[in-house]
């Protein structure tokens, strides 16, 4: 067994890895046998003929696979990093477990605004608490419950009250107060019902000194799992602020990019963020990412679809999408719209047009976030707008086991293949907390199609380990236009650098290189010298 633990070395002035297998992906030198790092940066890239340079370490990369570094492109690392804060409500499934949960939550964080657990999960527990569990837990501050999947909460009395929602409180165009049946809110607050009580619950927490610590500690994990940058998707500004500081002080493990969105989930009000600091402001370290915005739920996807010739239609969808994506691009911001249904993706793909109606021509780079369920006619339409698909291969897990590998008559569940063939670029990533992170394990459900519990999700939608090594590196570069920053091995791009075990059935991380620092191995380092 490899044994596991986090290194920091200084960066040599010049490195040469070599002994290994090269996959750039870059179209103009695809493999290569040897790399030149110099101060951080690629220097080189080429044959044999460069383990002659002089003055140079060299790494023997000891058989491995070495690749561009992994980039998340759609993950929620300032959220994540706050769940060692709240009471983990994962494998809660009953109310004797949850009121447990609730008061020793209160008792961990007695001074803290609102008492809030996370990652309670329906479909895997069965169990959906309501407004009346929370409030036999006799806790009189306001208590919320955050699904995993960051669409839909539960709140108490006190909640609902802070919250101003009562019975004569309608629902948000986009959202749902779920009532008893007295009328009176049962607690369930869904997709923009739902928004508010997450921001204020999180800002509770957002002391910029202690969630930057939270956030390192976070970040210092990705490194074991190949990344070393990440799209923060929907990025509060409490939290982009937190971003600048600690890229100012030079403690940020990872690279962000960081994609602006209200502080309450799923609103489209960004207040005067569009007049700061633009797309593209920053360094290496941090920039500003695409605006994120909404076209319909995630766990009400906007589906009309046939099964079997029946009809199913359901979901909620965000109407203002068009009117906030124009706005948003006038201003000189490109978009990344969350989409899951097929009815989602219609809206996204019609902001799209919009904005290419009225802000004009230009490189607009538009984004897709998730396309869970798309159809042909979807796939020609984001490739003839030079859309790229920012897709989670992860997704296949808890997707499939939950619609049980159905089948739609002429749509098609996270259609990789479909979207490829079409020429759209797919752009890997996890969405965690949402899911799990890990770009291999990912890679895994991507290619297998399969869940462990065994159910099969449109196999013929499969892509190979190669094109989602392409999708976590030059692909997530892409979408987050840092193409000629990062996401290759090409002279001039940041020397972040991979090498995975590809033998056997389970591909691993052996070694992490941040700006040609070796920042996390899990095997003894390979055999290094010093070249004369």
């Amino acid at each position: 067994m490899y044994s596991i633990r986090a290194v920091a070395s200084p960066p040599a002035s010049r490195t040469v890895f070599h002994g290994g297998t090269v996959l750039t992906m870059d179209g103009r030198r695809p493999r290569a046998d040897a790399v030149v790092v110099e101060r951080g940066r690629i220097a080189e890239v080429g044959g044999r003929a460069l383990l002659d340079t002089a003055d140079a370490t060299v790494v023997d990369l000891a058989g491995t696979t070495l690749v561009p570094a992994f980039i998340d492109a759609h993950c929620h690392l300032s959220i994540a990093a706050l769940h060692p804060r709240w009471g983990d409500a994962t494998a809660i499934a009953d109310r004797d477990a949850l009121l447990t949960a609730v008061r020793a939550q209160a008792t961990a964080e007695p001074d803290a605004a609102w008492v809030r657990l996370h990652g309670w999960d329906d479909a895997r527990t069965g169990y959906t608490p309501t407004r009346d569990d929370l409030d036999a837990a006799g806790i009189e501050r306001p208590v919320l419950v955050a699904h995993a999947s960051l669409h839909q909460g539960v709140a108490s009395g006190a909640a609902l009250d802070a919250l101003g929602i009562g019975r004569g409180t309608p629902d948000p165009p986009g959202g749902e107060i779920a009532r008893d049946r007295r009328g009176e809110p049962a607690g369930l607050l869904v997709e923009r019902a739902w928004g508010e009580a997450h921001a204020r619950s999180l800002a509770a927490y957002a002391d910029p000194d202690r969630w930057a610590d939270h956030i390192a500690d976070h970040a210092r994990g990705l490194l074991a799992d190949g990344i070393t940058a990440v799209h923060d998707a929907a990025c509060s500004p409490a939290a982009e602020a937190t971003y600048r500081a600690m890229a100012a002080a030079r403690t940020l493990p990872v690279s962000v990019l960081a994609m602006p969105h209200p502080a309450a989930l799923l609103s489209t009000d960004l207040g005067d963020r569009l007049d700061g600091p633009p797309i593209g402001d920053g360094d290496e370290r941090l920039r500003v990412g695409p605006v994120k915005l909404f076209a319909d739920g995630g766990v009400a996807i906007a589906l009309d679809v046939a099964i079997g010739g029946r009809p199913l239609r359901m979901g909620m969808t965000m109407d203002d999408l068009e009117e906030a994506a124009v706005a948003a691009a006038g201003r000189g911001f490109r978009i990344a719209v969350h989409a899951m249904g097929n009815v989602g993706v219609d809206r996204a793909l019609d902001a799209f047009d919009a904005v290419a109606r009225c802000v004009g021509d230009g490189d607009h780079r538009f984004r897709l976030e998730h396309a869970t369920v798309t159809a042909p006619a979807h796939w020609a339409r984001l490739a003839a707008l030079g859309a790229v698909a920012v897709v989670q291969p992860g997704f296949v897990e808890h997707v499939g086991d939950r619609s049980g590998g159905v089948a739609f008559d002429e749509h098609r569940w996270l259609a990789f293949a479909g979207l490829a063939e079409a020429g759209v670029v797919l752009a890997g990533s996890s969405d965690e907390p949402c899911a799990p992170r890990s770009p291999l394990w990912c890679t895994g459900k991507g290619i297998s199609r399969t869940t462990s519990r065994g159910i099969r999700l449109d196999v013929d939608q499969s892509v190979g380990l190669e094109a989602w090594l392409h999708a976590y590196t030059a692909g997530a570069a892409l979408a987050g236009g840092q193409e000629h920053e990062r996401g290759r091995i090409a002279p001039g791009l940041v020397a972040d650098l991979v090498a995975l075990d590809l033998d056997g059935d389970a591909p691993t991380v052996r070694q992490t290189w941040r700006a040609g620092q070796l920042v996390y191995q899990a095997t003894p380092p390979p055999t290094t010298g010093e070249r004369r």
